[in-house]
Protein backbone atom coordinates (compact mmCIF):
# COMPACT_ATOMS: atom_id res chain seq x y z
CA UNK A 1 0.00 0.00 0.00
CA UNK A 2 1.37 3.47 -0.78
CA UNK A 3 1.15 6.13 1.29
CA UNK A 4 2.17 9.82 1.34
CA UNK A 5 3.10 11.46 4.50
CA UNK A 6 2.38 15.27 4.10
CA UNK A 7 2.42 18.37 5.86
CA UNK A 8 1.88 22.13 4.51
CA UNK A 9 2.85 25.40 6.17
CA UNK A 10 0.52 28.77 5.73
CA UNK A 11 0.29 32.37 6.08
CA UNK A 12 -2.70 31.67 8.62
CA UNK A 13 -5.08 29.73 10.09
CA UNK A 14 -8.38 29.80 8.12
CA UNK A 15 -8.56 29.65 4.41
CA UNK A 16 -11.87 31.40 4.27
CA UNK A 17 -10.16 34.76 5.91
CA UNK A 18 -7.87 34.70 2.81
CA UNK A 19 -4.26 32.75 4.01
CA UNK A 20 -2.57 30.82 1.69
CA UNK A 21 -0.39 27.71 1.79
CA UNK A 22 3.36 28.92 1.34
CA UNK A 23 5.17 25.25 1.57
CA UNK A 24 4.29 21.33 0.60
CA UNK A 25 6.61 18.44 2.11
CA UNK A 26 5.67 15.10 1.08
CA UNK A 27 7.41 11.63 2.46
CA UNK A 28 6.52 8.44 0.51
CA UNK A 29 6.02 5.47 1.96
CA UNK A 30 5.39 1.61 0.70
CA UNK A 31 4.06 -0.58 3.50
CA UNK A 32 4.79 1.74 5.77
CA UNK A 33 8.46 1.73 5.31
CA UNK A 34 10.04 4.96 3.48
CA UNK A 35 10.91 5.08 -0.02
CA UNK A 36 13.62 7.73 0.10
CA UNK A 37 10.94 9.32 -2.68
CA UNK A 38 9.78 12.75 -1.52
CA UNK A 39 8.32 15.83 -3.04
CA UNK A 40 9.00 19.09 -2.00
CA UNK A 41 8.13 23.14 -3.09
CA UNK A 42 8.20 26.68 -1.63
CA UNK A 43 4.84 28.77 -3.11
CA UNK A 44 4.03 32.20 -3.27
CA UNK A 45 1.14 33.39 -0.97
CA UNK A 46 0.46 36.31 -3.72
CA UNK A 47 -0.14 38.30 -0.24
CA UNK A 48 1.56 39.61 2.75
CA UNK A 49 3.24 37.23 5.33
CA UNK A 50 1.92 37.78 8.85
CA UNK A 51 4.56 38.20 11.31
CA UNK A 52 2.22 35.36 13.92
CA UNK A 53 2.83 33.07 10.60
CA UNK A 54 6.54 34.34 10.07
CA UNK A 55 6.89 33.60 13.78
CA UNK A 56 5.70 29.79 13.62
CA UNK A 57 7.99 29.11 9.61
CA UNK A 58 10.15 31.66 9.03
CA UNK A 59 9.53 32.29 5.56
CA UNK A 60 9.17 35.61 5.08
CA UNK A 61 7.32 37.29 2.06
CA UNK A 62 10.51 38.64 0.08
CA UNK A 63 11.88 35.09 0.55
CA UNK A 64 8.59 33.67 -1.30
CA UNK A 65 8.54 36.26 -3.51
CA UNK A 66 10.38 34.48 -6.71
CA UNK A 67 9.13 31.24 -5.75
CA UNK A 68 6.23 29.72 -7.91
CA UNK A 69 2.38 29.71 -7.18
CA UNK A 70 0.25 27.14 -6.78
CA UNK A 71 -1.34 26.58 -9.90
CA UNK A 72 2.66 26.40 -11.63
CA UNK A 73 3.23 23.11 -9.16
CA UNK A 74 -0.12 21.98 -8.91
CA UNK A 75 0.02 19.36 -11.86
CA UNK A 76 3.16 17.95 -10.29
CA UNK A 77 1.92 17.78 -6.84
CA UNK A 78 -0.87 15.48 -8.25
CA UNK A 79 0.91 13.47 -9.85
CA UNK A 80 3.21 12.87 -6.81
CA UNK A 81 0.62 11.90 -4.62
CA UNK A 82 -2.11 10.07 -7.08
CA UNK A 83 -3.03 6.81 -6.09
CA UNK A 84 -1.57 6.98 -2.67
CA UNK A 85 -3.64 7.10 1.27
CA UNK A 86 -2.03 10.82 2.53
CA UNK A 87 -1.06 10.29 6.50
CA UNK A 88 -1.30 14.14 7.49
CA UNK A 89 -1.08 15.40 11.18
CA UNK A 90 -4.67 17.21 11.93
CA UNK A 91 -5.69 16.41 8.68
CA UNK A 92 -9.00 18.78 8.69
CA UNK A 93 -6.34 21.57 8.57
CA UNK A 94 -4.42 20.52 5.56
CA UNK A 95 -6.97 19.30 3.65
CA UNK A 96 -8.68 22.49 4.06
CA UNK A 97 -6.34 24.88 2.94
CA UNK A 98 -4.81 22.24 -0.01
CA UNK A 99 -8.70 21.49 -1.01
CA UNK A 100 -8.86 25.94 -1.06
CA UNK A 101 -5.92 25.89 -3.83
CA UNK A 102 -7.36 23.32 -5.92
CA UNK A 103 -10.50 25.18 -5.88
CA UNK A 104 -8.83 28.64 -7.16
CA UNK A 105 -7.38 26.18 -10.16
CA UNK A 106 -9.64 24.27 -11.18
CA UNK A 107 -8.62 21.17 -10.47
CA UNK A 108 -10.73 18.59 -8.11
CA UNK A 109 -10.30 18.48 -4.22
CA UNK A 110 -9.05 15.92 -1.69
CA UNK A 111 -11.72 13.35 -0.06
CA UNK A 112 -10.98 14.10 3.73
CA UNK A 113 -12.80 10.72 4.24
CA UNK A 114 -9.66 9.20 2.60
CA UNK A 115 -7.10 10.26 4.78
CA UNK A 116 -5.03 9.24 7.51
CA UNK A 117 -5.10 11.90 10.70
CA UNK A 118 -2.42 10.87 13.01
CA UNK A 119 -4.17 12.54 15.66
CA UNK A 120 -7.03 10.93 15.85
CA UNK A 121 -4.93 7.81 15.78
CA UNK A 122 -2.91 8.88 18.61
CA UNK A 123 -5.39 9.23 20.25
CA UNK A 124 -7.23 6.34 19.89
CA UNK A 125 -3.99 4.45 20.36
CA UNK A 126 -2.63 6.48 23.67
CA UNK A 127 -6.28 7.60 25.13
CA UNK A 128 -5.24 11.24 27.49
CA UNK A 129 -1.55 11.52 26.43
CA UNK A 130 -0.94 14.74 24.37
CA UNK A 131 -1.04 14.77 20.10
CA UNK A 132 0.92 16.83 19.03
CA UNK A 133 3.88 16.01 16.37
CA UNK A 134 6.20 17.31 19.24
CA UNK A 135 4.72 15.25 21.91
CA UNK A 136 4.80 12.32 19.76
CA UNK A 137 8.04 12.56 18.59
CA UNK A 138 9.43 12.83 22.45
CA UNK A 139 7.24 10.04 23.65
CA UNK A 140 9.11 7.82 20.78
CA UNK A 141 12.55 8.89 21.09
CA UNK A 142 11.96 11.00 17.46
CA UNK A 143 15.06 13.45 17.13
CA UNK A 144 14.08 17.15 17.36
CA UNK A 145 17.25 18.69 17.72
CA UNK A 146 17.44 19.91 14.12
CA UNK A 147 13.51 21.38 14.25
CA UNK A 148 14.39 25.24 15.63
CA UNK A 149 11.19 26.04 13.07
CA UNK A 150 8.16 24.08 11.61
CA UNK A 151 9.17 23.25 8.29
CA UNK A 152 6.69 21.39 5.61
CA UNK A 153 9.63 18.59 4.45
CA UNK A 154 11.15 18.10 7.92
CA UNK A 155 7.58 17.85 9.62
CA UNK A 156 6.41 15.49 6.98
CA UNK A 157 9.66 13.09 7.89
CA UNK A 158 8.61 13.56 11.45
CA UNK A 159 5.48 12.43 11.01
CA UNK A 160 6.22 8.96 8.87
CA UNK A 161 8.31 8.32 11.86
CA UNK A 162 5.70 8.76 14.31
CA UNK A 163 3.16 7.04 12.00
CA UNK A 164 5.67 3.94 11.49
CA UNK A 165 5.52 3.87 15.61
CA UNK A 166 1.51 4.46 16.33
CA UNK A 167 0.87 1.37 13.44
CA UNK A 168 3.88 -1.10 14.79
CA UNK A 169 5.20 -0.68 11.18
CA UNK A 170 8.80 -0.03 12.58
CA UNK A 171 8.29 -3.15 14.79
CA UNK A 172 7.14 -5.16 11.76
CA UNK A 173 9.84 -4.62 9.55
CA UNK A 174 12.19 -5.32 11.81
CA UNK A 175 10.86 -8.44 12.75
CA UNK A 176 10.43 -9.47 9.36
CA UNK A 177 14.00 -8.84 8.74
CA UNK A 178 15.16 -11.10 11.74
CA UNK A 179 13.11 -13.36 10.37
CA UNK A 180 14.31 -13.21 6.53
CA UNK A 181 17.97 -13.51 8.57
CA UNK A 182 16.87 -16.59 10.61
CA UNK A 183 15.83 -18.02 7.45
CA UNK A 184 19.11 -17.92 5.43
CA UNK A 185 21.05 -19.14 8.14
CA UNK A 186 18.60 -22.07 8.59
CA UNK A 187 19.28 -22.35 4.86
CA UNK A 188 22.74 -21.94 5.14
CA UNK A 189 23.19 -24.31 7.62
CA UNK A 190 21.21 -27.17 5.19
CA UNK A 191 23.31 -26.52 2.67
CA UNK A 192 26.60 -26.78 4.76
CA UNK A 193 24.99 -29.93 5.88
CA UNK A 194 24.57 -31.12 2.78
CA UNK A 195 28.17 -31.06 1.47
CA UNK A 196 29.36 -32.36 4.37
CA UNK A 197 27.18 -35.65 3.59
CA UNK A 198 28.27 -36.11 0.07
CA UNK A 199 30.71 -38.36 -0.08
CA UNK A 200 33.49 -38.31 -2.96
CA UNK A 201 34.80 -41.08 -5.30
CA UNK A 202 38.78 -41.08 -5.06
CA UNK A 203 40.02 -41.79 -8.76
CA UNK A 204 43.70 -42.82 -9.32
CA UNK A 205 45.58 -42.56 -12.14
CA UNK A 206 47.85 -45.71 -13.73
CA UNK A 207 51.17 -45.41 -15.04
CA UNK A 208 49.60 -46.10 -18.89
CA UNK A 209 46.76 -42.78 -17.82
CA UNK A 210 50.23 -40.70 -17.30
CA UNK A 211 52.24 -41.91 -20.09
CA UNK A 212 49.39 -41.57 -22.79
CA UNK A 213 48.85 -37.65 -21.24
CA UNK A 214 51.92 -37.07 -21.99
CA UNK A 215 52.06 -37.95 -25.54
CA UNK A 216 48.88 -35.73 -26.28
CA UNK A 217 50.64 -32.90 -24.88
CA UNK A 218 53.74 -33.22 -27.00
CA UNK A 219 51.11 -33.44 -30.30
CA UNK A 220 49.73 -30.17 -29.20
CA UNK A 221 51.59 -26.88 -31.10
CA UNK A 222 51.57 -23.75 -29.31
CA UNK A 223 50.07 -24.69 -26.22
CA UNK A 224 48.22 -21.80 -24.75
CA UNK A 225 49.60 -22.39 -21.26
CA UNK A 226 53.53 -21.67 -22.26
CA UNK A 227 52.56 -18.71 -23.81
Amino acid sequence: MRRIALDTETTGLNPLDGHRIVEIGCIELEENIPTGKEWHAYINPERPMPEAAYAVHGLSEEFLLNKPIFKDIAGDFINFINGAELVIHNAKFDIGFLNNELKKTGLSTIDLKKTIDTVQLAREKIPGAAASLDALCKRFDIDLSIREKHGALLDAKLLAEVYLELTGGRQASLTLTQKNKEKNNEKNKEEKESIEGLKFTSIKLTEKDLEDHREMLKKINSPLWLK
